[in-house]
């Protein structure tokens, strides 16, 4: 008479475990790389509500000669004024020297409001712009 031995096919618990815990791994790298991801999503919102903002204090430097007097008044020379909430931008102004700043709305940002600041410098008759705020240092922007 032949024996019968059955043969059973499938994972042992060492080889689940181990599936498990690569998973959890990947997850642990994936999830905090997602939400920083997420969060510069919405802050270009942020960084794109200023470009209006940028090309009026570029235009208002045109039209005074090369300078920025008067390009920091909002509602005059060119100048849109203050928006208030949208999105994810809580506000936009334009101050002294054509500084132009945005800041976000605390809501998708874990109750943090971060700003974007575009300070104008003229150079050989063109402005360069450089950013600096609160953006920076959370490599928001």
């Amino acid at each position: 008479m032949q024996s019968m031995k059955r043969k059973y096919g499938g994972f042992t618990l060492i080889e689940l475990l181990i599936v498990v815990a690569i998973i959890g791994i990947l997850a642990a790298i994936a999830v905090p790389t997602y939400l920083s991801y997420t969060k510069k999503a919405y802050f270009s919102e942020v960084i794109q509500a200023t470009a209006p903002y940028k090309l009026a204090v570029e235009a208002c430097f045109q039209q005074n000669g090369g300078s920025l007097t008067n390009c920091g008044t909002p509602g005059s020379q060119g100048i849109p004024a203050a928006a208030g909430a949208s999105g994810n931008v809580a506000s936009v102004t334009v101050g002294s020297g054509g500084v132009v700043t945005g800041t976000s709305a605390t809501t998708n940002f874990g109750g943090t409001a971060y700003t974007y600041v575009l300070t104008p410098t003229p150079t050989n008759g063109v402005l360069i712009w450089g950013v600096s705020g609160s953006c920076q240092a959370a490599g928001l922007c």
